[in-house]
């Protein structure tokens, strides 16, 4: 393939999730000198092989190490008041380095590790993901199939302006673009957050692609993913029992009241309860869902609230595991005036064109020369590969196999 034929997917390096900037932030802050490895996981098979896109995802990931934050990237990081202006001087001079990541196929199998210090791979792992699926779904941009993802997007919009018939409940429906990581391409996702926007400004209140935010006025969301807490089971000073309390704590300290949404289900909600004590229950605004059955879950984190003599509606409940819109009013219906509730929406808005989306994701599997797992509520997202780890961590916290 030529020179001339090479069209990038990422042009910005603001064109990734804001918890990714919110993770890097505490990471250089608190854990420097942290080693780390990550890895692509395709969880379905496609229609397609991936294999296939290797020499270009190779080309694409050369392009993204020439990339650098331009001045006015950094002076919009800069505009918002948890990120720290040492942070943003270390992303001035940063860039991605190509030898820090490796792609290769095996068994026709698509196969991408990125390894080295933690402050330097960790950003990967969003670029990789929006590689992987816009050069897969370029195949599918036709204008038929541009049709019909608009046609789905009229759609969505309509169950919205029909939801808003509806009586009105003690708090608002929010709901965020969530769909960077498996998006059709940038150019769907854009089209999709600014027609609802204009559609739908009441309900659509941020987007997670800080790009997006930025380009579109709207505010960008996020705090903290699965990989900032696992890489508190790798640091030595901390007990695995102990994990999610040091993090949640570093967390604390590095936000000082911004950014206060916990994701609850690393090692699963029990276990994260037992460890969201008042201290921790008072100082964060809410909580993030994202494996389980959701009603469940909700009603188990009112439970505990009212245990602890805090009033839920105080609290914000952010569902993000898999939704789309008639999931996400489900939820609202439910749980709208006991508590705040908020929807991220991934695949669903920026993938919802006919052909079927990948289901990819790229984890975090090794901390400082130490195994991390992520031993959720729903069985298909565990992720590990070290079974003698993955047994003790469930022994630890009291999880059967």
């Amino acid at each position: 393939m030529s020179t001339e034929s090479f069209v990038p997917v990422i042009e910005s390096l603001l064109d990734t999730d804001l918890y990714k900037f919110t993770m890097w932030q505490a990471m250089l802050h608190r854990h420097p000198e942290a080693r780390a490895e990550y890895r692509f996981i395709n969880r379905e098979r496609p229609e397609h092989p991936l294999a296939e896109l290797a020499p270009e995802i190779e080309r694409q990931l050369d392009h993204l190490c020439t990339l650098r934050f331009l001045p006015e990237e950094l002076d919009y990081l800069r505009g918002l008041r948890y990120i720290k202006s040492d942070f943003v001087d270390f992303l001035s001079l940063f860039h991605f380095q190509r030898h820090f990541i490796q792609v290769s196929t095996q068994d026709g199998t698509l196969q991408i590790v990125a390894r080295g210090p933690q402050v330097h791979v960790m950003a990967f792992e969003i670029f990789v993901l929006a590689i992987v699926n816009e050069i897969y779904f370029r195949r599918h941009q036709t204008p038929d199939v541009l049709a019909e993802g608009r046609r789905r997007l009229r759609d969505k919009i309509a169950l919205l302006r029909a939801f808003d018939r509806e009586p009105a409940r003690r708090f608002p429906l929010l709901i965020s673009d969530f769909g960077l990581r498996r998006r059709f391409s940038r150019a769907w996702q854009a089209e999709v957050v600014s027609t609802l926007r204009q559609a739908a400004p009441r309900h659509l209140t941020g987007t997670s692609n800080v790009a997006l935010a930025r380009a579109l006025d709207l505010v960008p969301v996020g705090t903290m993913a699965h990989e900032y807490l696992q890489s508190y089971q790798a640091f030595g000073k901390v007990r695995l029992r102990d994990f999610q309390r040091a993090a949640l704590e570093d967390w604390v300290q590095e936000y000082r009241g911004d950014l206060g949404i916990a994701l609850t289900d690393v090692v699963g909600m029990d276990a994260f309860l037992a460890d969201f004590d008042l201290y921790f229950a008072k100082l964060f605004d809410g909580l993030r869902h994202d494996s389980g059955d959701p009603f469940v879950w909700g009603e188990r984190a009112i439970a505990h609230y009212r245990t602890l003599r805090i009033d839920p509606a105080g609290k914000r409940f952010v569902f993000s595991d898999g939704l789309d819109l008639p999931r996400a009013l489900e939820l609202y219906r439910h749980f709208a005036d006991r508590v705040q509730p908020a929807f991220g929406i991934g695949t669903n808005l920026t993938n919802d064109l006919g052909p079927r989306p990948l289901n990819i994701v790229m984890k975090l599997f090794e901390c400082n020369g130490m195994p991390t797992a992520k031993l959720p509520d729903s069985p298909g997202k565990v992720h590990c590969t070290d079974e003698t780890f993955l047994a003790y961590l469930r022994q630890v916290f009291g999880r059967a196999g």
